[in-house]
Order: C-alpha cells, then structure tokens, then sequence
C-alpha cells in the first residue's frame, strides 16, 4: 500500500510536471518565469518582498505573491502596499492566464504597458495609489472579461477610452478628470466594488449563487484541510512504523537488519526502473543529478523509489547536456560534470554505478576509504583494482557473511564498472542497464566495451584514469555535499 503510494506521488511529480510543459521553451525555460523575472528587475524593492522569485526556478507557483491555477498557470499578482517603485515591465503580457492584478498603493511610474490589453482573462486590474503616467491604454477597451478596473490617483492623461468593466475608476487623475476636462469621470465609476464584487448581489438570483460559491469553497477548503491532515497522519505512522523512509547502505552502524543479497538486488533493479522513466519517459526527461544509496526511499517490501528532486533538471529530449554550476555528492558526480560542469542521464548513469558499488560493498562512497587501511584510496578505483586482480570476494560487505551468488556479483559489478566509465559516450543507458541487471544481453555489451578500452580507442587518453584524480585536480577537493541552488 505505501509503495503505491510513493509510485502514486511520483507519478503525479511528473504529471504536474507534463501539465506544466505548455509553459516550457524546447531548452526546459518556463515562459511564466521569465515573465515574473522581468517584472520584478524593473521594479524596486526596498524590502526585498520578491527575494524568492528566483530565475532559476522551473515553477513560479510557490513563489510569494503570486497565486497558481489547479493547472499551474499563474492566475493572480497581487503585490498590494508593498512600499515598490520603479515600472511595470512589459513581460507581464506573457502571463496570459492572469485573471488578478492588484497593484495599488505603491509608487510605480511610467506607462501602462500596452499588452495589458492583451490578457483576456482579466477579471479585475487596480493600478490606483500610484505615479502612472501616460494615457490609460485603448488596448483595456479589449478586455471583455473585465469586472474591475481602477486607475485613480495616479498621473494619467488623455481621453478615456471605452472600457466594459462594470466599476472603471479615474478618479485624483487631474489631466484626466481636472477642471475643464472634457471627460466625464463621474459617469464611469458607478459605486466603489470589492473583491470579489458587491454589486453582483443587486441582481436578480445573486444571493443564491453567492451562497452556492460559499458552500463550494467551504466544501473545497474542508476537503483540501482533511487531505493534508490525512498525508501528515500517513508520514507519522510512517515514520513510527519504519523509523526511517531514506535507504542507508550502513543500516547495520546503527544496528537494523542486514540486508541480504537478493533485497540489495531488487533496491538496484528499483533504482533502474526509476531512472528509465525519469531519462527516457517523461517529456521533459529529468536529470537528478544526485544519485545515490541515500536518495533512494524504501517501503516495507524494500521497493526502491527514487526520491529528492532538489537538484533535478528538466532537459528535452533533443539536448544531449546542460551546463550548471557543479552540485551533488563528491564520490558520485562523473569526471565529465566535475571538469567541465556539463550534467546529461549519463552523469545519473554514472551516480547508480557508484550506488551499485555501494549496494555491494555495504559503505557509503562518501566514508570509503577513511580508515587506516585504505586512506586516500576511493572506492572507485579500488574496486577497478581488484576486478582486474580477480579478487573481488574482498569487496563484498561482510556482513553479508558469504551469502550471496558469486555470478551475480561478478555481473553487478561489471554492470558498475560499464556505468562509471570515464567516456560518458561508453556508459550503457539506464534501459540497458536494467536489461543486464535482469540478464538481458550483459555479455555482449561487456565484451563489447573490452575492445574500446585500447590506448588508441580511448576518448579520454590525455586524462587521467583514475577517479581520484579527477576528485583531486577539481577545485572540489573537500569530501562535502555540494548542495544549493540548481
């Protein structure tokens, strides 16, 4: 039951993902996030209100002061009072699913920008208590779903053009409705309205569509309360249940059950499963970029569930990289992203070898090598040496205690050495990776990979060979967490 649930969460990641992808550009950029980050570079914020709109961002929907639709689109901005100044940028006529602008009482200038009028789901726009200067747009005059507009006590100028809100609002505009003017303010402003409008009552069966609203967002509210107390109770009984949701190889130096060969096994196979749908089903395709024995959550079945997204990055499928500040775990990021900072699924590819090695060995990447005996020495390269010395009996986890298949160790530990390869052209994908797992077609990609690994085949032969190398000759020398912004 709880694996259903964790496959149910993951798959409704990607779903809110997917439905968010008529907002992304070919390279994985959200049109609404550039267009949020415009408006706040030509505004000034004296108390940093918008700190948290970060370009960065795939999603703007938890970002403060901006308000989502149930399908993701930004439906509302609603910076009231926020003591800004500055201008409106032009970006804001990107966010074509904007039903609320509520503006006032700041110290914006400059114009109205003119694809307002463009945005036709507007509900209500208030600019008022502000330094606008300029006529009021003819574009407004297209905005037939507008209730509400209010533009008073600003510095606008010009003849009013004929807008179909129900409440238009000009007023302490002197070079509008001044003395001598040939408007005539006081007919397009019949009685103040609030949010959401009064007058609607005035109408023939308002009040009972008013009550029906209350009932159906009372309703919404409750069921909305009922389903976050009921995933909270789920987490708790979760958490005394099991103790733990992260896998941890080292389980044993906090005294839980070993786990036994064929668990380690179906955790590998989990793991795979997970990142072939992330690399090659979802569109977008999702580079984690932090893979590792920690990330990867376990129900009480040990099903493995890839987990913690914080560093993910969407990629189309026509892009074979991107290039980002480098971020993950030293002792599972590829030599290509500590060199060169450019990140793709085989960089994930490399990251499950690495936790392959960690499934077998029973020791963190991160720890290996601290001790006494093996200082200096990453667990890589160590596990390199001992294949090619056909030792490889000493890598297995001890507590273990000989019970495991000596084929299916020799197969899992090549399967680990093909997906850490130096070349990322040479490492298997995710899909053949599991294939050999399963036994599907692993001779053929092990030999295969034999006859590249001649001096004159190599595509990295100036380089060094050696993981540890590429660890030491990084300016990421410090075993640490690499964590941050994406």
């Amino acid at each position: 039951m709880l694996y259903l649930f964790w496959n149910v969460g993951l798959l409704l990641l990607c779903i809110l993902m997917e439905s968010s992808c008529a907002t992304l550009s070919p390279a994985g950029v959200n049109y609404e996030v550039v267009a949020l980050t415009e408006i706040k570079k030509a505004l000034h914020d004296p108390y940093n209100v918008l700190d948290n709109w970060d370009v960065n961002s795939v999603d703007p929907c938890s970002w403060r002061m901006v308000t989502c639709s149930f399908d993701g689109y930004v439906s509302a901005l609603a910076l009231p009072s926020q003591s800004l100044s500055g201008t409106l940028s032009p970006g804001i006529g990107n966010l074509t699913n904007l039903q609320y602008v509520l503006l006032q009482n700041n110290a914006i200038s400059g114009h109205i920008p003119d694809v307002i009028g463009k945005l036709q789901t507007l509900q209500t726009i208030d600019l008022s208590n502000n330094k606008f200067e300029g006529k009021i747009p003819t574009s407004f005059e297209d905005l037939k779903n507008l209730n509400y507009l209010d533009v008073s006590y600003n510095n606008l100028s010009g003849t009013l053009p004929k807008i179909s809100a129900r409440a238009f609002k000009v007023l302490g505009n002197p070079l509008i409705c001044g003395q001598g003017s040939e408007n005539n303010c006081s007919a397009v402003y019949p009685e103040p309205l609030s949010f959401p409008p009064d007058s609607l009552a005035d109408q023939p069966g308002a009040a009972r569509k008013s009550h029906r609203m209350v009932v159906a967002f009372v309703a919404s509210f409750s069921a909305a309360f009922l389903f976050i107390v009921a995933i909270a109770l789920l987490l708790w009984w979760r958490y005394r249940h099991n103790q733990q949701i992260f896998f941890d190889v080292n389980d044993s130096i906090y005294g839980k059950p070993v786990l036994d060969w064929s668990r380690r096994k179906k955790i590998a196979k989990g793991t795979a499963r997970g990142l072939v749908y992330l690399h090659e089903q979802c569109d977008p395709k999702i580079i984690h970029r932090d893979v590792k024995a920690a990330n990867i959550l376990l129900d009480e079945e040990f099903e493995a569930v890839v987990g913690d997204f914080g560093l993910a990055k969407l990629l189309d499928h026509r892009d074979s990289h991107v290039t980002t500040a480098v971020r993950g775990t030293i002792g599972h990021i590829a030599p290509e992203y500590l060199s060169t900072g450019q990140s793709s699924e085989k960089t994930d590819v490399f990251g499950f070898g690495i936790l392959l090695l960690e499934l077998i060995t029973g020791q963190k990447a991160m720890d290996f090598g601290r001790g006494a005996n093996k200082k200096g020495v990453v667990m890589l390269d160590w596990v390199r040496k001992l294949h090619q010395e056909e030792k490889l009996n000493l890598i297995v986890d001890k507590d273990l205690k000989n019970n495991f298949d000596r084929i299916e160790l020799e197969e899992m530990v090549k399967v680990a050495l093909l997906c850490t390869h130096f070349n990322p052209s040479h490492r298997p994908k995710m899909s053949e990776a599991l294939r050999m797992l399963e036994g599907d077609g692993f001779a053929e990609k092990w030999e295969a990979s034999q006859k590249l690994e001649t001096p004159r085949n190599r595509a990295f032969e100036h380089a060094p060979q050696r993981y540890s190398n590429y660890v030491e000759e990084s300016s990421l020398v410090e075993p640490m967490e690499l964590s941050g912004p994406r």
